[in-house]
């Protein structure tokens, strides 16, 4: 009965991949029972609550398809909500009992979605299209469930790659049409899955020609030819029809040394042209990159059965084999093919193709200064002119760049109509389950003083550990903390965790860009390694060093692995480990990039070498695209001001299944910068993860359709990224944008300006325009409760004083305030400033002025205004911008009770405090910045603040009415169409 009911399911919803439809009529027809029974949706409902491993399986295939799909023309609710499956089961015709036992087994994801930002776009790749010439993508499909993905992680790739398909040309068009998109993922946080995905349903769908711009080295060429031929091309493929038992035919096969050959290579279980869909030719090998060659030439030369209709005709297009490619980076590999591509003709025109652009901020970018262009013609930098020209050539090529760093691919000029601006799309990538980012190092919405934060309740507390002036350089201690991780590793191996768990086990050390200093360093490593561990001695350090740190956390934080109970249980472990590092003769392999041999270092090729164990030294060329495999401690000391290249060095970034709780980050708190200057290398990390957070934030708030049309594109980003972040002053390129965002519309939300002056007479001025409402500090501190929320089960409480202000009073504060730099406040400001009725209606403002715990309370009086509660916050990195400037619980008190009083008219929270629904909230904070070395105390003498120093930082929260029926969030104003420059 179970196998029965099982494969009847199972064709059930094979039948209605699409949508869902009325299960029982369907599975009626397919019952193999006389009776009917295997379709009783009783016998159904108890096989659920007795756990069936199978049917909760196929079932949470389904149901993930269903929740997730951003497009369904069946469903008007959002993704992956409660309503989304509402809808689903009023389709598959399930009563309340049914319903309630399938939400059991198989909850609904409610995690985060990738954000769309796009123009309009044809709908041509229909679910039922998608479907329909399946083949490449299902196989790879099958090969992540192989990998131990779940159904949720892969119903999420395939949506997102959806997104970026259906925003491609319809290959089959008749006119040309060449797409440019833009799609933001994590640093080491699976892009290549993605993409990789991405080409497997382009493929099926039509294209024909794939090139993958894969990186500047050719190991990171190889590692992604190796990826695409492993999950997607296949065996079949790779042996262009061959027997894989005939030897002689293996011969010249590029991965006959590969352990992971054949076993983990997908098979299409057959040839795929033989099996009613079409091969892949690979142009390019693991080992070889594009190779000016006649072959190439003809291989390009594709066949059409029907000679009279164009290849993009279905008739001729589906029949097709398709070609692939992984090119380097590089100025010599792209010139060939280019000049291959010139020589091939006019069907080159017909070929719909597809350019996946790697880590596309880098080298792609075009870096040639506008200002020293000739009149109507661009002047471009060697890779951006090459990539450009493969578009030229191509008029049915699909551009999509790759990157975590996004913020030079959207200051791309878009009048620019040659250049890789991404004007189509731009999707955000949500954070994968299981990845190990900024929030898992530092302590972002964490309001607890330092001082009571643990490794409970700390991120930082876990996993950082400072390098500064009175730490010594714990190198040593770096080696050690690798040392035991390793030891942990084995001991959860011994204890249970599956053998290959940590088949590689990688420390980086990172302190510089120059080649010299990198060998320095690792002599002084090996020095250290010879001098520290040969001895008895080394145990009592390491015991200690366990006890002190590796215990706790992991006591902490282990989430239920194996963890010793004492050293002496481990020490038997720490010893293998150190022989596994020290394996070779040496525990140091230099990475540096001088020579591209330094990347085919037999221990360091993490797919042909069975364990890496090894401590990496190097600079730049490990900071981007370069995968270190099972990297669990990092010591960083690096000082860089350019952002993108800090955040692409966040190697410490990833995925740690099995081992989070041993990964340790040792950076730098106070490293030598410019003259009588330090850098907090971590304090600059977490400012610009913020800053990147925050653009996502952003593109996610605006993302939202009205009317049927989007309100943010493509062109319209580079605007509002300047206006809310601040990270890069408007250069002569910005200029050309078309559009300037005038309104930012906030109904409910949080303004929190950053850009503050950082001129003592500016600084003062605006002390002196704020005056008329600081008699808010001479009332009586009140104690202000946060219920609680799903942030946190307990009632929060902090001390503030309180005013009631009328809406002109603060309009007339705001209007007089300057800023550093451009005005970022202002479309902020043009939003408030309807509110007297033009918009909509507030009346009055709820001025509160937190004050900080009383065992950190400095208080001071600010031009003759009662004493009040002073506040320490830092500038961020070379920025005039504070990172944050409320603290998270003032905020989520203001946002809640804002929500409160626009829902419930009797709510006696936001009545106690005159709180209605058309009053808002302002919460005020004298801001002294602590970036100096001076302090917050040398801002006041004798209980008087200095108002040169004392900047009054605020977040303005507005009711929830203020808002027009619209509910169209951002205005723009046309500026001009520039035609950009020719070619």
């Amino acid at each position: 009965m179970t196998d029965h009911l099982l494969n009847l399911h199972t064709d059930v919803l094979a039948a209605m991949r699409r949508a869902p439809k009325g299960f029982s009529r369907i599975a009626a027809g397919l019952s193999e029972t006389d009776d009917g029974h295997d379709a009783d949706l009783d016998v159904f409902r108890a096989r659920l609550a007795a756990n069936d491993p199978g049917l909760i399986t196929v079932w949470s295939r389904s149901l993930a398809q269903w929740d997730a799909a951003l497009t369904a023309d069946w469903s008007s609710t959002p993704p992956c909500s409660d309503a989304r499956r509402a809808d689903v089961y009023a389709l598959l015709r399930f009563d309340d009992d049914l319903s309630k036992a399938l939400d059991a087994a198989v909850p609904v994801d409610k995690g985060p979605q990738p954000v769309v930002i796009s123009e309009s776009n044809q709908a041509w790749y229909t679910r039922d299209k998608a479907l329909a010439r399946a083949f490449y993508w299902p196989a790879y499909e099958d090969l992540l469930r192989g990998k131990g993905w779940s159904e949720t992680a892969i119903t999420s790739l395939s949506e997102a790659a959806h997104n970026v398909v259906e925003r491609l040309a319809d290959p089959a068009r008749p006119e040309a049409y060449a797409a440019r998109g833009l799609v933001v993922g994590y640093v080491q946080s699976g892009k290549t899955a993605n993409f990789t995905g991405v080409i497997a349903k382009a493929m099926d769908a039509g294209y024909r020609l794939v090139i993958v711009l894969g990186g500047t080295l050719n190991l990171l060429r190889g590692q992604t030819q190796r990826r695409l031929d492993m999950e997607l091309i296949g065996q079949e493929n790779i042996l262009r029809g061959a027997d894989p038992d005939d030897i002689d035919a293996l011969i010249g096969v590029d991965y006959q040394d590969d352990e992971d050959w054949p076993a983990k290579f997908v098979s299409h279980g057959g040839r795929p042209s033989h099996r009613g869909a079409f091969d892949i030719e690979r142009l390019t090998t693991k080992d070889k990159d594009y190779q000016s060659l006649e072959r190439g030439i003809r291989a390009l030369d594709i066949e059409k059965v029907e000679k009279a209709l164009p290849l993009h005709d279905p008739a001729n297009l589906h029949h097709a084999a398709a070609r692939v490619m992984v090119v380097k980076k590089n100025k010599s590999v792209l010139t060939k093919l280019v000049n291959d591509l010139k020589k091939i003709g006019p069907i080159l025109g017909e070929v719909p193709a597809l350019i996946i652009d790697d880590e596309s901020d880098q080298a792609s970018v075009n870096t040639t200064n506008p200002a020293a262009w000739e009149e109507g013609k661009a002047n471009r930098s060697a890779i951006n002119g090459l990539v450009c020209e493969l578009l030229r050539l191509m008029p049915r090529a699909q551009y999509i760049g790759y990157t975590a760093t996004p913020f030079a691919n959207v200051f791309v000029d878009p009048d620019d109509s040659a250049d890789l601006f991404p004007r189509d799309f731009l999707i955000s990538l949500p954070r994968p389950a299981g990845y190990m980012g900024v929030e898992d190092f530092h302590d972002l919405h964490s309001d607890l003083p330092a001082s009571e934060r643990t490794v409970t309740t700390s991120q930082e507390a876990a996993h950082v550990r400072g390098i500064g002036e009175g730490t010594g350089d714990r190198l040593l201690e770096a080696m050690d903390a690798f040392v035991l991780a390793g030891a942990l590793k084995l001991y959860r191996v011994a204890n249970g965790v599956p053998e290959g768990a940590f088949r590689h086990h990688t420390m980086l050390v990172h302190e510089s860009v120059r080649v010299a200093d990198h060998a320095v360093l690792a002599d002084r490593i090996r020095a250290l390694w010879d001098s520290s561990y040969m001895s008895s001695e080394s145990h009592l350090r390491l015991a200690a060093l366990f006890e002190a740190d590796h215990a706790p956390v992991c006591g902490a934080r282990a989430d239920g692995l194996p963890v010793p109970g004492s050293y002496e249980e481990l020490r038997p472990h720490v010893s293998r480990a150190r022989q596994l590092i020290a394996s070779g003769g040496s525990p140091v392999l230099v990475v540096n990039g001088a020579n591209e041999k330094d990347y085919a270092q037999p221990g360091l090729d993490f797919d042909r070498t069975p364990n890496v164990w090894k401590i990496l030294v190097g600079g730049t060329k490990l900071s981007r695209g370069f995968t270190v495999e099972g990297l669990t401690v990092t010591y960083y000391r690096r000082k860089t001001q350019q952002a993108d290249t800090l955040m692409q060095m966040g190697r410490w970034f990833g995925f740690r299944a099995g081992y989070r709780d041993l990964v340790r980050l040792y950076i730098g708190r106070e490293e030598p910068f410019g003259k009588d200057k330090t850098l907090d290398l971590y304090e600059a990390f977490e400012a610009i993860c913020q800053d990147e957070e925050a653009f996502r934030s952003e593109l996610a708030q605006y993302a939202e359709m009205i009317d049927g049309e989007p309100q943010l594109t493509p062109r319209k980003v580079l605007p509002l990224v300047s206006q809310h972040l601040g990270l890069v002053k408007p250069t002569a390129r910005n200029k050309m944008f078309n559009a300037e965002l005038t309104e930012i519309r906030s109904p409910g939300r949080p303004i929190e300006p950053a850009a503050y002056p950082r001129d003592a007479a500016v600084i003062e001025a605006n002390v002196k325009r704020w005056l008329p409402l600081l008699d808010v500090f001479g009332h009586a501190a009140q104690t202000l409760e946060l219920p609680p929320d799903e942030t946190s089960p307990l009632t929060r409480r902090f001390e503030a004083r309180t005013s009631l202000i009328p809406h002109a009073s603060l309009l007339a504060v705001l209007r007089q305030l300057e800023w550093e730099g451009d005005n970022h406040f202002a479309p902020h400001l043009n939003y408030l400033s309807k509110l007297d009725g033009e918009l909509a209606k507030v009346d009055d403002w709820l001025l509160v002025a937190p004050q900080t715990t009383s065992n950190r309370r400095v208080e001071a009086s600010l031009l003759g205004s009662a004493p009040t509660s002073l506040v320490r916050r830092k500038r961020q990195l070379d920025k005039a911008a504070f990172g944050r400037i409320s603290g998270m619980e003032h905020r989520r008190w203001a946002e809640s009770l804002i929500k409160e009083a626009g829902e419930d008219v009797n709510s006696a929270r936001a009545g106690a405090m005159g709180v209605g629904p058309r009053t808002g909230i302002v919460l005020l904070y004298p801001v002294v910045d602590t970036s100096n070395d001076s302090g917050l105390l040398s801002a006041v003498t004798d209980g008087t603040a200095d108002p040169k120093q004392v900047i009054m930082a605020f977040t303005v929260v507005s009711p929830t009415a203020a808002n027009d029926s619209s509910n169209r969030l951002l205005r723009f104003r046309a500026m001009r169409s520039g035609s950009g420059p020719s070619e």
